[in-house]
């Protein structure tokens, strides 16, 4: 039997593309491998987000050669949809295949020949090409015509299989000036809600007690399944001022139509977080306080030369109607630094900003230019050590208010999904409003419990349970 193996770089909907492949490539009778050297098939998931992940990406194929010379290459994922032609003429490379035709990567890797005798339509007016430049291991079509979405629950392996990741959503129809996503993931589509409720309800059938629902632009969940009778049923019965918002009825129809004790809402635009959303997970303790909101920059001028949809001042009003609804929710955003033409007097707005609102952790990029995007094209690029320094210190902000924010959690409860026994006698886990927490005594992994949180040792809480150790959200 041959054996396959997935090497996934980047975001959690890459993550998610990888788990549909594996599914892909198990229907069709081929064997996991444990690792990348022992698969006769090895599947690079690309990302092209940086430049730096376009160089990981060509390193693992070099890597690959190495200490696998026998095995065909297959890749796939963002970096092929951008560049085809550059990875195929990569050696050791044997197949290049687009996010347009991810869905048949299993079959273009394990049929003789893949390419029709003539080009022929579908129902979804999807007309792929098989050949570009006249070689024959690239497969790559239209994207904004793709209508697939690939879904397959993600799982965490290193935290024992006990949070899995499900992509509701893909593709995005924003044009940000600094990116390439839309051009090689397409438009954006959804998974229809059966199909969710479905994945949701067999992840709960096989014992899992939280599922983070995620997508490439989740907040856009829906809006392009407008016509769907169950759709319509679930948003009827939510207020019919705010019905038309389509992730909240998603969420709604999660929490009425399984019995799933937790439920992570993954990163959502500034826009999309409506009232009646925060309402939501304010007040079902079904739904983990976890609220993450793309800010990018605090500066006017850049977000609009960044053609985000918000202005710092919206995005300021979303950021405090979450902490009001939820006090110890936790907050986090996507920060941007080094964007082209960004000053020193637009980076201090930024700075300003996230000093002044209620953030518990940031994940803070230094921009990199995407071939093709009209940021790329800009004159006013920012020197490479003035972005770096300017990361440096909005690390450093972020590090000292998360630090603030368990502080002032010591001596109180919190629930929390147990991950993995570590050395000392404790257990790792992950409380609801997502801090890492180290607890006395060695647990059973994916147990929801009661804690105490006693100190803050470093990088993580610490506590123990309380009387009443289990719990049922």
């Amino acid at each position: 039997m041959a054996r396959f193996y997935i090497e996934n770089f980047g975001c959690r909907a890459t993550q998610a593309d990888g788990a549909a492949l594996e599914r892909q490539f198990v229907e069709r009778g081929l064997q996991r491998a444990a690792t990348s050297q022992e698969a006769e098939i090895v599947v690079l998931n690309t990302c092209t987000v940086t430049e730096g992940a376009d160089k990981d990406a060509r390193a693992s194929i070099r890597r690959l050669q190495r200490i696998n010379p026998d095995c065909r290459i297959l890749v796939t994922g963002c970096y092929a949809q951008r560049a085809p032609e550059e990875l195929a003429a990569l050696p050791g490379v044997t197949w290049v295949v687009g996010n347009s035709h991810k869905h048949r990567a299993a079959e273009i890797a394990t049929l003789s020949s893949v390419v029709p005798s003539a080009p022929s339509s579908s129902t979804s007016g999807f007309v792929p090409l098989q050949q570009l430049s006249g070689e024959p291991n690239i497969v790559v079509g239209d994207i904004f015509a793709h209508t697939e979405l690939l879904a397959a629950p993600v799982f965490e392996a290193a935290n024992e299989r006990t949070r899995p990741n499900l992509k509701v959503q893909d593709g995005c129809d924003n044009r940000c000036s600094f990116c390439v996503i839309p051009y090689v993931r397409g438009k954006s589509r959804s998974l229809p809600m059966e199909r969710v409720i479905q994945e949701v309800r067999t992840l709960v059938e096989a014992g899992y007690r939280e599922v983070v629902i995620s997508g490439i632009n989740l907040g856009r969940w829906g809006r392009d399944l407008d016509g769907s009778s169950q759709l319509s049923s679930v948003s009827s019965r939510l207020n019919p001022a705010t019905g038309s918002r389509r992730l909240e009825a998603l969420v709604l129809a999660i929490l009425q139509e399984t019995s799933l004790e937790k439920l992570r809402i993954s990163s959502v635009e500034p826009m999309d977080w409506s009232d009646e959303l925060i309402e939501l997970m304010a007040s079902s303790p079904r739904i983990a306080k976890h609220a993450h909101v793309p800010l990018q920059s605090g500066s006017d001028a850049v977000l609009r030369r960044m053609h985000r949809k918000y202005r710092p001042w919206h995005y300021r009003e979303k950021i405090l109607k979450i902490r009001r609804a939820m006090p110890t929710a936790a907050i986090g955003a996507d920060v941007m630094v080094g964007f082209p033409g960004e000053t020193g007097a637009e980076f201090e707005e930024t700075r300003r900003v996230i000093e002044e609102l209620p953030f518990t952790y940031l994940h803070v990029f230094t921009y990199s230019p995407r071939p093709g995007t009209p940021a790329a094209a800009e004159s006013r690029q920012v020197p490479v050590a003035i972005a770096r320094e300017r990361n440096r210190i909005l690390r450093e902000l972020a590090s000292k208010k998360k630090a603030a924010f368990m502080q002032c959690l010591v001596g109180t409860a919190v629930e929390a999904i147990t991950l993995q026994s570590v050395g000392g006698g404790f257990t790792e886990a992950l409380t609801d409003n997502y801090l890492k927490m180290k607890i006395l005594g060695r647990h059973e992994a994916n147990q929801w419990m009661k804690l105490r949180v006693e100190s803050v040792p470093g990088e993580m809480l610490a506590g123990s349970p309380t009387a009443m150790q289990t719990v049922n959200p």
